[in-house]
């Protein structure tokens, strides 16, 4: 046995406040075989320093072999960590309950709250990091080249770090003094006014009850800071006020329903496609006087029927789905044909061939060249039925000629449009209505092609040179300013 035991002896009896007397009268010793353990003259039996590991909750190897003040140190170090990880995890469990018991409104309230003090600490700590930035440059200055920047670079790696730790904590101890604490100071107050009717076993699982089976986690006396709770009510008002505007979308958009459900009935004939489209639009109409609901309730703070919505959306999204199958199914049954003279015309136009002729329509067309005896030019346009072509001829521009097409019919062609669908057809467009077809000699057809490239490949030009000339007007207008701020 070696010496650490008289000395580790010497000290739990002196942090204990226990003079050589006492200990030996709680061992059932004398006062003079402790000074003999301590002066490591004798050496106690087992049993004595088995009752000594007891009595000061030791381990007979540390109290034997080791130095006692090192183990407590350790022990204190591993308590210290202990205790760390126990406080944040019951600070994490905490919060956790806390926002379960929680209304909807103080829920927005404590988030809100936590955002602008966020907020406010994120730009107290820009001000923070430039003015200790400024510092460090003017004290580490007379550092030469890459020395100052990573000096620099390390100190400002510090101070974020720091700065970070220091929001962290501000943030966390706002958060549990203003609701932490009051929420376990309410537990248990509610615990010991309940006393009674917690059952036994469940005293751990405290439900805090009122009319919607949550708490308000603040009352008059722990009101939220005042300019925090007016900032808030203005937001929430402009974000209401954004939600009602937005809403009229929805108003716009149920009155196309409804126009579109009274159209829909010109199209009984259709069978399943019909009874599909009306069970699709209804359905949808549902929606949408849902959702107008939940926004009108909130932003007027009246409460929702909660089961019926739920109960009336979830049957519209059935009834939708049900809907389209049968729309989807009716549509099967109808027949496709390429008979393109039920809704489109050709119509042809003749203009004389000139050198400069460009021909620019106005509209997506594509443009197809065909070689035939014409020595003019001959276009051929395919367009929907009632609609008219317009053209224009530029000869300012070396006799460009434009063309485009205006629907001045459009009723006439909705109820062709009715028709075709009522006889469970689908006619097959493709890109024909796409087109126009140019019939001239082969020498025509390649100048009237090549004038249209040369065309647009000068106002490429000119738009490019228009770019250009804007830049450089920026760019002059931004000298400008940087010299009158100089």
């Amino acid at each position: 046995m070696n010496n650490h035991f008289s000395e580790n002896l010497k000290k739990i009896r002196k942090e204990h406040n226990l003079s050589q007397e006492q200990l030996a009268d709680e061992l059932g010793v004398s006062r003079q075989a402790i000074s003999k353990w301590e002066s490591a003259v004798a050496y106690p039996e087992m049993d004595k320093i088995i009752a000594l590991c007891d009595k000061f909750d030791l381990n007979i190897d540390d109290l034997l072999h080791k130095d006692i003040g090192e183990v407590k140190g350790e022990e204190e170090s591993n308590k210290k960590i202990n205790n760390f990880m126990n406080d944040f995890l019951k600070f994490f469990s905490d919060t956790v309950d806390l926002f379960s018991k929680m209304d909807f409104k103080s829920k927005v309230k404590c988030l809100f709250e936590q955002f602008i003090i966020i907020l406010f600490l994120f730009f107290l700590s820009l001000i923070v990091s430039r003015i200790l930035n400024s510092f460090f440059s003017s004290l580490f200055g007379f550092i030469p080249g890459n020395g100052f920047n990573f000096i620099t670079t390390i100190m400002r790696s510090v101070v974020n770090v720091a700065l970070f730790v220091a929001a962290v904590t501000i943030i966390a101890h706002i958060f549990k003094t203003r609701y932490l604490s009051y929420y376990n100071q309410v537990k248990k107050d509610y615990s010991e006014k309940n006393k009674d009717v917690i059952k036994a076993g469940e005293a751990n699982e405290i439900s805090f009850k009122t009319e919607e089976n949550s708490i308000v986690i603040r009352d008059p006396k722990h009101s939220e800071y005042g300019f925090i709770n007016g900032l808030f009510k203005i937001i929430v008002g402009v974000f209401k006020f954004f939600l009602l505007c937005y809403s009229l979308h929805f108003a716009f958009m149920l009155v196309g329903l409804f126009v579109a459900l009274i159209m829909s009935f010109m199209l009984y004939k259709t069978g399943l496609f019909f009874v599909g489209l009306i069970l699709s639009i209804l359905s949808s109409a549902v929606i949408i006087i849902i959702i107008m609901l939940l926004v009108l309730n909130f932003v007027f703070n009246r409460k929702n029927n909660k089961k019926a919505m739920i109960w009336g959306f979830l049957l519209s999204l059935v009834m939708f789905g049900v809907g389209c199958g049968l729309t989807v199914t009716g549509a099967l049954q109808f027949d496709v044909t390429e008979d393109k003279d039920t809704l489109l015309e050709t119509k042809t136009v003749e203009y004389d061939m000139k050198d400069n002729v460009v021909l620019y329509p106005n509209t997506h067309y594509d443009i197809e060249f065909i070689e035939s005896d014409n020595d003019n030019i001959k276009i051929e346009y395919s367009m929907i039925k009632y609609c008219n072509l317009e053209e224009r001829i530029n000869d300012k521009e070396g006799y460009t000629i434009s063309a485009w097409t205006r629907c001045e019919e459009p009723m006439k062609l909705i109820r062709d449009y009715i028709k075709v669908v009522n006889e469970k057809k689908v006619i097959l467009i493709e890109s024909d209505y796409h087109y126009i077809k140019v019939y001239s000699k082969k020498a025509n057809l390649e100048k009237i092609e090549k004038n249209r490239e040369d065309y647009f490949a000068e106002e490429r030009k000119r738009n490019e040179k228009l770019e250009e000339d804007r830049l450089n007007e920026l760019n002059e207008e931004l000298k400008r300013l940087e010299e009158d701020n100089n």
